[in-house]
Order: structure tokens, then sequence, then C-alpha cells
């Protein structure tokens, strides 16, 4: 039954088409679902099986999709997402580089490569279905469902959010509707005693095996950790260099006047001595929106090139933090290191110490918004360092935050 603000039908005419959207990056790998379909047909394929990824291929997808086709008599069409996906994946430069390179360890003639431009909405099953669809549109006979396709991940308790056969289940309810043949992802699993990957369920029982996920490739590359039965690792490490050479970026969050700016400067003079990276140090000025986000954006610009950032910006709540790693994981690639120290300095101490009057004219209302005062200050649950002025010297915290980024292999 439709809610009160929804209607059982929908009235609407036929839509023109006015002009695609213009890109200018991959062009000879954007095709419109026209021009996909009749690529087919000029090649003669009929069976095409269609494989989405929004992560980096390696050699395990590579043979679960020349399976798949081998099994259909069919040919295969990479055709990854390069659109807006989750904070911390690879971005699709990088991505597209290695489909490149992956699909012309295809057999000859039996794989083509084309992008996406849509923005991964991680809805799970009735996201599937409506990637279904979309390959249905481009002409494609059959498409890869993996258990876990699209989905967000766990909730907030830990659990997955969906079953784990959820996604599979629906795109075979809507079978006859798709038009569509569903082909279940095989999980494939690395075989380092014969450097081969193999069905999970194929492989004899005693055998060492080594699971490579998505997730595992991403952890692998951010640490440098080699990847077993790679066919692109030089170009994956073209945008993954070693750890002491990518960008970080450290933020200090605490009360105002609670020693920030003089930590951050005295952080850099240490980084600086060390050498290695360009050190810099970027403290917010203001506290409207406009300048936090022009600090976020520099903050993933510089550590996307490699270097190290130390910036104090202004929060005072656990969302706004949030909202900005996730801003700098989605766009810094391997520079998204992301640190926050908590200078967690008493309000008594803050105000004792205040040289330049801040909280006397907080007190007086000449200052509005101002943390502490007169807008609540939250305080960081999972600071990766809290540090404290009261209790620690300058030296005693800097020291202390170089052996957090040692300990993380970027130092």
């Amino acid at each position: 039954m439709a809610g009160p603000d929804v209607m059982e039908f929908y009235v609407g005419r036929n839509i023109q088409a006015i002009q695609a959207p213009a890109h200018f990056d991959y062009v000879a790998l954007r095709f419109t679902p026209t021009e996909l379909r009749a690529h087919f047909q000029k090649l003669s394929w009929r069976k095409v099986v269609a494989f989405q990824t929004r992560n980096p291929m390696h050699r395990a997808h590579r043979e679960l999709t020349v399976r798949a086709a081998r099994q259909r008599q069919a040919n295969v069409l990479i055709h990854p997402v390069v659109g807006l996906t989750k904070p911390g994946d690879v971005d699709h430069y990088t991505r597209v580089r290695m489909y490149e390179a992956i699909i012309a360890k295809y057999p000859n003639g039996m794989g083509h490569l084309a992008l996406l431009p849509l923005a991964m909405r991680m809805a799970g099953p009735h996201e599937a279905v409506w990637h279904a669809i979309i390959r249905k549109n481009f002409g494609t006979t059959h498409f890869v469902v993996g258990r876990d396709h699209a989905g967000p991940g766990k909730n907030s308790k830990g659990k997955d959010f969906y079953g784990p056969y959820d996604v599979q289940d629906l795109v075979t309810k809507y079978r006859d509707e798709l038009q569509i043949e569903m082909v279940p992802f095989q999980q494939m699993t690395y075989l380092p005693s014969t450097d081969e990957y193999q069905p999970v369920d194929e492989v004899p029982k005693g055998v060492q095996t080594l699971d490579i996920s998505g997730t595992e490739l991403r952890r692998r590359l951010k640490t440098g950790t080699p990847i077993p039965g790679c066919v692109v690792v030089k170009t994956l490490h073209e945008s993954y260099p070693p750890r002491n050479q990518q960008g970080f970026i450290l933020f200090l969050t605490g009360l105002p006047n609670s020693g920030k700016e003089t930590i951050a400067k005295a952080l850099q003079v240490s980084l600086n001595e060390q050498g290695g990276r360009s050190v810099s140090v970027l403290l917010e000025d203001g506290n409207t929106q406009e300048s936090a986000d022009g600090v976020t954006f520099v903050a993933a610009e510089l550590a996307r090139a490699g270097a190290a950032l130390i910036t104090a910006p202004f929060d005072t709540n656990e969302d706004a933090r949030q909202a900005t790693k996730d801003t700098i994981l989605q766009s810094a690639g391997a520079g998204g290191n992301v640190f926050l120290m908590h200078v967690a300095t008493p309000l008594e101490h803050c105000e004792k110490m205040d040289r330049k009057g801040i909280y006397a004219k907080a007190r007086r209302g000449e200052t509005a918004g101002f943390p502490g005062v007169d807008i609540e200050y939250e305080r960081p649950s999972c600071a990766d360092l809290t540090v404290d002025m009261m209790s620690q010297s300058i030296p005693e915290i800097v020291h202390s935050i170089i052996l957090l980024l040692e300990t993380n292999s970027l130092v």
C-alpha cells in the first residue's frame, strides 16, 4: 500500500534528450548504450557477460570473468563505474589504467572495456537490480552479481546491513522482467604453491590459499604489502608509492588556546628537520563553512601530492570532523592518511593562559559561537592520539606524534 505522500500511479510524457554530459577523460572508452550495442553487433558478439566494479581489478577478477565467458561461450564487457564511490576507494584514474593493463591479458578478442559514468549509491539489492537494467540497456546478456554487490558494509552494531544472499535473491526474483541472466560471483582464491587462482570450492583439501578481496587489496596498496599473483603491480604502485613517500594529514582538535598552534609549529620544525617531504601548517582563519571547506580541499590536494599537512580547523562536533575526514579520503588517493590529535587541555587552563583575551571577549558577548563559552565543544570519541599541555611538554607531545607516524611507516 502506498504511503500518504506517495501516489500509486504517475503520468509521464516523452523525454527529449538535449545534450549528453561532456567528459574530457578517457573519451575513447565512453559509449552510449546505442553505441555499445552497435559495437557488439559489429563484432558479432551474441552473448556478453558484463562485469561491474568500483574497485581495482586483479588477476582473480580476470580468472573469474574468463571462466564465466568460457562456460557460456560468451565475451566479456568490463564495465566499471567512474563516478562517486565510497571514501577511501582508489581514484578512477588509477583504476582505469589498471583496467587497460588487465584487459590486455584476456584472450585475444574476448574482452572489451567501457566506462560507466555512474555514482555508487551503496544500496545493495535494489542497486544490483538497477545495475542489471543498465547493463541490459547496454546490450549485455549476462551480469556478474556478487553476494555483497553495492553493499554499504556493516551497520552501527557491526553487523552486515544485508543478508549474504539478499542481492542475488532479488536479482533472481526479477530475472524474467530484467531479461538478463545473473552470473553468481564465484569466490576465487590464490594458490601460492602454483601461482594461480581457482574457485574456492575446487581447491583440494589441505592446499594453502590466500584471499585478496577489494578491501584487502586497498590495504596492501596503502601499506606497501606485496600483492601476490597481481598482473598490474607496476600500474598500481605508480599511484601508491611506498609508505614513507605518501602524504599525510594531522588534524589537531581542541578548545581555543589549548596549544594546537604551538604544537603544529613545533611538529613542522621536527618533520622538516627529518626531511623527505614538504611539510605545511594550515591554520583555519574564521569559523565559516566556506573556510572549513577550503581547508579540507587544500589538505586533500597537498596529501595527494605526497606532502605532510598539519592543521587545526575550527570544529566543535564529531560529525563535522568525520565529514572532513570522509571528504579527504574520497579525494586524497594514496595521501589519505588522516590522523586526529586531541589536544585535551582543560577549559580552565586554556582560559587561564589566554594572553590575547579571546575568552574574556567571549564572556562579554563580543564573540559569537565561541567553543567552551557559548557553544559546546564535543570531545572526539576515537582520536588517534590524546595529549594535554598541562601534563606534557611540547617536546614530549611532538615525540609522541612522531612515534605514531613511525608506527604507521610514514616516517
